[in-house]
């Protein structure tokens, strides 16, 4: 078993915080950081910002120099070891001379998948792997999801008052949750590589579904200039090519995808006719890179996304508003008819934001479990 030292994790710790840097820029590549030690001493250090601009090692050793000679770099993600964009980081380190790298995790990337690992091994470079790897692969769920499933990671916002209704009885919604609550959802759209929605949505709010600088939280506007921000791919599924071009979302800034028979992605049909979700989604992951897809939609939507166990991650916010039974409710019928079909949900945060609660939990899904334990 390896034995990694203080300082191992310090400065570990120290690349993942470098890496997070670039959860708003760098889709569809992973957030990687980069740290160079030598004689105990940061000699440089950097992050991947965007997908074709120079990786984390890159950014560390150009700080570096000479003093990346012997030096021990910590790397989030294992050095790359192909040709893309950008030449391989693999062969950077061997030609800066570094004496050991530590990754926190092997690339899950088929591409690369430990052949950085061993093209540092086989010039003689001493590689140690798996500090701090829980961390590591929190800062690219989405990516490990992409590349291990060939599907986006997937999460389902919802809004409703605090007795599960998301609007009234006569539609009405606007606004159930506060200002800053929307702020928080602006930048929750921002880490999205797409917005996932209806036809029905659109049309219903007239939405645009972007990001709107002017609404994100101060510290983001701080950190970033306005074009350095991604704008989401728009996914609209319109089987029924409901939307008309004097919406709103034809005339805002970033692309739009419309799942529908005439448009850019033609949908697959399930059995009871409706768009097959699965196909769906593997489709944007392998067909347009898209590792995380944010969903904004009604109940219909979220039941189906449900059923079907696509759902990663439920973002929830709550506000302290009573609505009554007559209104909208949170999601639509699961058909489910014995307490032990009911979906239980493992929290991972609760937080409050302004005077709403913000709740992101994962689902347990009882049938994919009880496949895994037969």
């Amino acid at each position: 078993m390896i034995q990694f030292t203080s300082q191992d994790h310090a400065m570990m710790r120290r690349a993942i915080k470098l890496a997070q840097g670039g959860i708003y820029t760098t889709a569809p590549n992973p957030n990687v950081g980069c740290v160079i030690v030598r004689d105990d001493q940061i000699v440089g250090e950097g992050f991947h910002f965007r997908a074709g601009e120079p990786h984390a090692e890159v950014h560390a050793l150009r700080m570096a120099g000479e003093s990346a000679v012997g030096a021990t770099a910590y790397v989030t993600l294992e050095p790359c070891s192909h040709y893309g964009r950008t030449p391989p980081c693999a062969e950077g380190l061997i030609k800066a001379k570094v004496a050991k790298v530590i990754c926190a995790m092997q690339d899950p990337n088929p591409q690369v998948a430990g052949r950085g690992i061993q093209m540092l091994r086989d010039a003689g470079i001493e590689v140690q792997v798996g500090l701090l790897e829980a961390d590591a692969r929190a800062l690219n769920l989405a990516f490990i999801k992409r590349m291990e499933t060939g599907r986006p990671f997937v999460q389902l916002k919802m809004a409703a008052s605090l007795d599960g209704q998301t609007a009234l009885s006569n539609g009405q919604s606007q606004w159930i949750t506060s200002p800053q609550a929307r702020r928080d959802v602006q930048a929750m759209r921002a880490k999205a590589g797409a917005i996932l929605s209806t036809s029905q949505t659109v049309i219903d709010d007239n939405a645009s579904l972007n990001v709107r600088w002017d609404e994100l939280p101060s510290s983001i506007q701080a950190n970033y200039a306005k074009q350095q921000l991604r704008q989401p791919t728009r996914v609209i599924l319109d089987r029924h090519s409901k939307l008309t071009a004097d919406l709103k979302i034809f005339s805002t800034e970033g692309k739009l995808l419309r799942v529908s028979p005439s448009c850019e992605v033609t949908p697959r049909l399930a059995i009871d006719g409706r768009i097959d979700l699965p196909t769906t989604l593997e489709s944007l992951a392998t067909e347009h890179n898209i590792n995380h897809i944010w969903v904004e939609a009604g109940a219909t939507l979220a039941s189906s996304l449900v059923q079907q166990n696509l759902v990663d991650e439920l973002v929830l916010y709550l506000a302290p508003k009573l609505m009554g039974s007559d209104g909208r409710g949170l999601i639509g019928a699961l058909g489910l008819l014995t307490m032990d079909q009911v979906i239980e949900l493992d929290i991972k945060e609760l937080k409050q934001v302004g005077p709403d609660i913000r709740i992101i939990a994962t689902l347990i899904y009882k049938e994919h479990e009880k496949c895994l334990q037969e």
